[in-house]
């Protein structure tokens, strides 16, 4: 059964609706904020990703980010940023970007659900996984460049690629 199948007609759900229902399917921490922004803890490989999710209605997005910690040392900040943007180069459905105030590395993506669209369970549970994938791809090189001290392509061999298929 598909994850469309559990809802009997989408177009009268909220976005966050359906991410609720994902959370409480996958089995995830979570919090409704508000009607139109929900926070979860999804359990990686690496760490523990925090997610939240908001639908702005004014301009049909439903926006993700992905945090988790990171605080690479001040003289290692030139390396830290080339290998973001290394890997923000190997990656098409989201960017990390660094609120360094914050010690955050940030994973942020905007489904844009223009002219009364709506998003399938389906399509949300994907951009949900795809920000973890990307975290876990990329979170050893981020901590290659910062404390082992390796240059930015040694770190992104790491990352190198995806796996695909089944072991």
């Amino acid at each position: 059964m598909s994850l469309s199948e559990d809802f009997l007609s989408t177009e009268d759900l909220h976005p966050i609706d359906i991410v609720e229902t994902l959370a409480e399917h996958h089995d995830w921490e979570f919090d409704r904020v508000t009607d139109d922004q929900i926070a979860m803890a999804v359990e990686g490989q690496w760490r523990t990703y925090s997610l939240t999710l908001a639908w702005s209605a004014q301009d049909e997005t439903l926006r993700l980010i992905c945090t988790f910690e990171m605080e690479p040392p001040e003289k290692r900040m030139g390396e830290f940023y080339d290998v973001l943007n290394r890997c923000n180069d190997m990656v098409w459905t989201g960017a990390f970007t660094f609120w360094a105030e914050q010690k955050l590395m940030v994973w942020r993506y905007g489904l844009v659900l223009s002219g009364g669209q709506v998003a399938t369970p389906e399509q949300i549970d994907r951009l949900i996984g795809s920000a973890v994938m990307a975290a876990e791809r990329f979170y050893p090189a981020f901590q290659l460049v910062s404390w082992a001290e390796r240059s930015p392509a040694e770190a992104m061999k790491v990352a190198i690629a995806e796996a695909y298929g089944r072991a």
